[in-house]
Formats: C-alpha cells, structure tokens, sequence
C-alpha cells in the first residue's frame, strides 16, 4: 500500500488481538494487488440502543488503481467473524477489479449485420455475406419467427455467428425491420 493502513475504532472497543487481525487480513490483500493505494478500516457499534449486546460492523474503505471500493457487510456479534466477512468481500472485490484490469472479463459481441447473399428455398438454406466480404451459411432453423419464407437476396439481417462444422454458421438470423424514410437499424 502506498499509504498506510488506517483503522479507526468507534462507539466500541476490540482488542489488540483484534486489531492485530485487521492488520494481517490488510497485508494479505496488500500481497494479493500492488494495485492497492490506501485502505481505511472502521470498526463501530452501530446499534448502541439495542439490548442485544455489542455488535460489530466492520467497513473498509480500499483505493485502488482505477477506482475505490467500499465494503460493508451485516454487523455481527463475534468481532472475528465481522473482520472476515468485511475482508473476504473486499478480497472479492479486488479479485474482479484485477480481472477487469488484466481484460480477463467475458464481453458479449452483440449481432453481426449481414446481407442475404444467395438462397436455397428448396434446400432450406442459405448465405449471408457480412460487410467486410466473408460468408456465414445458415439453416432455416436459425431463422427467427419462421421468416425463412419472406427471405429475399439483399435483404438486411442480424445475426449471431458461431463455428460450424465445416466453417462459420449463423446461430440466429433475424431480418432488420425498414422503417418508412429511415434506414434500417444495425
């Protein structure tokens, strides 16, 4: 961490023990990510009214590369189980800002544009030939809303591509909807 690790103790008091924990669980994560700036702890008795005794609620504030996060987990009884909660979630969180760091996170392509580029009625196929020149053959099937019929050459559809066994295929094919004066929308 670049700077040092804050803990601050309200309306309750923990132990040496205690925060000896906080300052443990804080090395863990500071050796899990150097992308870790600052970390500030907070330890407090939010429901001091109650009769129910101590509870613990344990909130870590973490500056990261890129962002911050903050971490607040259900106030509990056992200090202990608190500080783990609290540093489990923020280890969590950590781990998924790291992934999205290293671009390690799924992104979903949305529908390709293609044009239908030669048709087989008969046969119950077809190809469509995207903008920048490739084929995609499709199967009546992927047709969405039994539209294989109403398919022309030229039309505009969307299409979500997959790997076929002899090549690309279209999984889904819909027909863009032209709307009077407008372009159709991609």
């Amino acid at each position: 961490m670049k700077i040092p690790l804050q803990v601050t103790v309200r309306n309750v008091s923990i132990s040496e023990v205690a925060h000896r924990e906080i300052q443990d669980r804080a090395e863990k994560l500071d050796q899990f990510s150097n992308n870790i700036m600052g970390c500030r702890v907070t330890v407090d008795n939010p429901h001091r009214h109650q009769h129910k005794g101590v509870l613990y609620a344990v909130r870590i504030d973490m500056t990261v590369r890129g962002g911050e996060f903050v971490v607040k987990r259900q106030p509990h009884e056992d200090v202990y189980v608190a500080i783990r909660d609290a540093f489990d979630a923020a280890r969590r969180q950590l781990e998924d800002h790291e992934q999205r760091l290293r671009g390690d996170v799924k992104t979903h392509e949305g529908p390709s544009v293609a044009r239908v580029n030669k048709l087989f009625p008969e046969a119950g196929y077809g190809f469509l030939e995207s903008p920048d020149g490739y084929e995609v053959y499709f199967h009546r099937n992927s047709v969405l809303g039994d539209a294989f019929d109403r398919l022309k050459l030229g039309d505009e559809v969307r299409f979500v591509e997959e790997a076929g066994d002899k090549g690309p295929q279209a999984s889904t094919v819909e027909r863009t909807r032209k709307r009077r004066g407008r372009p159709a929308r991609a």
